[in-house]
């Protein structure tokens, strides 16, 4: 059995939620870099260099990407055979995100109540996910969500009978209705199966994917390819302002399901599509 303090999660936990919100991921900035060689467009190549350059500039002078520096949403995985001692987890990765968003100067986003609307100022509470897993180890994923993409997500239940042919559908009507709203080129994230909330959450995890790894299963990967192809043939293009790079990769998730039912959810992410992960 191995003991961490909670105190040690706080203290990753801020420095992810810095380090998300100012530094691109290696996987999200070659594969900007790919695009701006193989844009088509004049234009959509001019909105990719001005996207590079303050990508650039953020990261010299630990500026955030963004304004809206998202929501904070905590992937934790778990090793069964880890102890926590120190105090309560939820607590410790709380105060981590807090110690970020103000340490770091980052934009308070979240409120106290989804209709009253107070500001909590500090940008807790995080979305939590702990996920158990065999082993020693925690595996921490930071992924700030901002709410342009976010609030183009869509869930769609699908009859079985729609088949791999509706799924596509459903995914490409997500992004097409998604437009210029989730600041693309975008990253998009997709969960196919389990239940409603079961698919919402493998789109969301999904994001946190490298960019230039596919699927291992055969079928999902070639359906991450073919989408990838025909969203970038949509000429939303960067910013929304026309081109051949709409998305830079499509990631799917699945999960078996019930006999009656095909969920699928589609989690848009913008350019950025920013996450830090760390293994204690």
């Amino acid at each position: 059995m191995r003991t961490i303090n909670v105190s040690q999660i706080t203290q990753n936990i801020k420095e992810m939620c810095i380090e998300a919100n100012h530094c691109l991921t290696p996987d999200m900035d070659s594969a900007l870099r790919n695009a701006a060689g193989t844009e088509k467009s004049p234009l959509g190549r001019q909105i990719l260099s001005q996207l590079r350059d303050n990508l650039q500039i953020a990261g010299d002078d630990m500026i955030p990407i963004c304004q809206d520096t998202g929501m904070a949403v905590i992937f934790m995985e778990i090793g069964q055979d880890v102890h926590f001692e120190g105090g309560s987890l939820d607590d410790a990765i709380n105060e981590g995100v807090r110690q970020g968003y103000c340490d770091g100067y980052l934009r308070k986003s979240v409120v106290r109540d989804p209709l009253i609307r107070e500001n909590t100022k500090d940008n807790t509470p995080a979305v939590i996910y702990y996920e158990m897993t065999t082993g020693d180890s925690v595996k921490i994923t930071v992924a700030p969500k901002g709410f342009g993409s976010e609030n183009m997500s869509r869930v769609f239940m699908l009859k079985p009978a729609d088949g791999i042919e509706g799924v596509k559908n459903a995914i490409l009507t997500a992004v097409k209705d998604a437009g210029p709203n989730a600041c693309p080129p975008m990253v998009v994230g997709v969960g196919i199966g389990g239940t409603f909330e079961k698919c919402a959450l493998m789109a969301k995890k999904a994001l946190t994917r490298p960019v230039n790894q596919r699927s291992d299963i055969p079928y999902v990967k070639e359906m991450e390819e073919e989408l990838l192809d025909k969203i970038n043939r949509t000429g939303i293009g960067p910013g929304g302002l026309g081109g051949t790079t709409t998305a830079l990769a499509v990631n799917i998730n699945t999960y078996p399901t019930h006999i009656a039912g095909l969920p699928v959810a589609v989690n848009i992410c913008c350019h950025v599509n920013r996450h830090a992960v760390c293994i204690l």
